[in-house]
């Protein structure tokens, strides 16, 4: 009983997040007058709806984790992927359509929108192929490397971007945060683990490419769905051929959890967190999104233990307090006080 009012509980309070960022207009409303004025919504920092919504996502990417993991038992990785972006797509189509939302429109977004979905697919599957190689731990580390990334890109081709010592230094808290929760795996590597952890340091550079150029390019000016439409259907291609290519063993087991998991990576994870997601970016810093990411792992640490009976030790406590002093750094509103009372100009030089 308690499980199910956390349950009811978690999904209100995600709704109310989603209505007060405008994420769930009335059905009624004119979709064209709803792109002014989600336009005009752009922030330079992160408020208290865009924090709550990024800590919801973060701990459903955690517990997809788990997810994953409990499914793989029945249906291989890729093959997962390419079930949930094809799931997913359908959710999304059938979003747009009900709101009347332009599906072909020539909005000079097409070779984009492709190329993002081909970055989307390349990502995971180099996650997942990696995962081959070297074991779990290591791939969270650096995994995690794709908010340096972001922030890094974002200097170069987003405007009004600025990268400032005091948010490099959040970043770096973050990591630190990370390597102290999965650092234990972090011995001399064999040459099989190096091409494993060289996998999860392009998909990290993929995931950080990913999201810069979504803020960057024309993608920024559509929807959020429409974006999103892009990434799940050029995917679904992408991973289901991968899968085939690969030699996966296709659906060897399907039971109602198994079914529960694919169910809630499709709807709950594919379809309304990276729609979240999208609307964030289009609103919001992506560096400053970006460091909120690095309490995925936790997350998924946390789920692992809880639903899985995993070990959870004692520098995960840590390593909370580390990832969560490098967000409030990255994210501190009175930064450029702190500079000209300790750092001057600490804008890195060169790039702006």
């Amino acid at each position: 009983m308690g499980c199910l009012l956390y349950v009811v509980g978690y999904v209100f309070f995600v709704v109310g997040c989603l209505l007060s960022a405008g994420l769930i207009p009335t059905l009624n409303a004119e979709p064209r007058t709803h792109m002014v004025n989600d336009m005009a919504k752009d922030h330079q920092t992160l408020d208290l709806t865009a924090m709550a919504m990024l800590v919801v996502l973060c701990a459903s990417w955690g517990l997809q984790q788990v997810a994953i993991k409990v499914a793989i038992s029945g249906v291989p990785p890729l093959m997962q992927s390419g079930i949930r972006s094809v799931g997913a797509t359908i959710f999304i189509w059938f979003w747009m359509t009900v709101r009347r939302e332009p599906l072909l429109e020539r909005d000079g977004t097409l070779w984009w929108g492709i190329g993002a979905g081909l970055l989307f697919a390349a990502e995971f599957i180099l996650i997942y192929w990696g995962l081959e190689y070297t074991n779990a731990s290591r791939a969270v580390i650096f995994l995690y490397t794709s908010p340096f990334v972001v922030a890094l890109g974002a200097q170069f081709f987003i405007p009004d971007e600025n990268l400032r010592m005091i948010q490099i230094i959040g970043l770096c808290c973050a990591f630190v945060g990370i390597v102290v929760a999965f650092g234990e795996s972090l011995s001399y590597p064999t040459h099989r683990m190096l091409v494993g952890d060289s996998m999860l340091v392009g998909a990290a550079v993929i995931w950080g490419a990913t999201t810069v150029m979504i803020k960057a390019c024309p993608l920024s000016r559509i929807k959020p769905s429409k974006t999103l439409l892009y990434q799940l259907a050029v995917s679904a291609v992408v991973l289901s051929v991968g899968s085939l290519v690969k030699g996966e063993s296709g659906i060897v087991l399907m039971t109602p959890l198994i079914a529960g998991c694919i169910v809630y990576q499709t709807i709950w994870v594919a379809f309304i967190t990276y729609l979240a997601w999208f609307w964030l970016i289009r609103h919001y810093p992506p560096s400053r999104l970006a460091s909120f990411t690095f309490l995925t792992p936790l997350f998924g640490v946390l789920a692992g233990g809880l639903l899985l009976d995993e070990p959870i030790t004692g520098g995960l406590l840590l390593a909370m307090v580390l990832v969560g002093a490098g967000i409030y750094l990255v994210n501190r509103p009175n930064a450029e006080k702190f500079e000209k009372k300790g750092f001057g100009d600490s804008r890195i030089q060169g790039v702006k």
